[in-house]
């Protein structure tokens, strides 16, 4: 396991990111607000946090399983992805699959933050692509 780290603006040290369990691989992450989803709502609930992540790694903005379960809220982009340059205040889309209101309060988790390295391709084009046993079969090609 390799630490990197990663430079924190907070507008409150309360949302400063925390993992629960040293085997934790996501630090949870806080609203910076209260707020209410309506079922079917989908919102972008601000965290108060500013970043400055190393160049070759990316945030990864993942939902937190009891939420998901419990409430049936769920982080829409999942993964959300926080580039290396980006300086902006860190937001979670949220939406809520239930069908009752989730009420959700100023410091509660409402997601968990993964850091992985990026690799970036060189792209080549090409005429023709090899060909696999495969081929263009997708989206349940190969059954339930």
């Amino acid at each position: 396991m390799q630490d990197i780290v990663v430079k924190v603006k907070s507008l409150d040290s309360l949302f400063i990111p925390e993992y629960a369990t040293d085997g934790a691989a996501g630090a949870d992450l806080k609203s910076a607000e209260d707020g209410v989803i309506k079922p079917g709502e989908v919102k972008l609930v601000k965290t108060g946090l500013f970043l400055e992540i190393p160049e070759g790694y990316e945030g990864q903005v993942r939902p937190r399983s009891g939420l998901a379960l419990k409430f049936g809220v769920t982080v829409l982009n999942s993964p959300g992805t926080i580039d290396s340059d980006y300086r902006g205040e860190v937001g979670v889309i949220l939406v809520n699959h239930s069908n009752k209101d989730f009420s959700y309060k100023k410091g509660d988790r409402i997601a968990q933050l993964v850091f992985s390295k990026v690799t970036k391709a060189k792209f080549e084009s090409v005429e023709q692509v090899n060909s696999t046993s495969r081929g263009a079969g997708g989206f349940g090609h190969t059954g339930v």
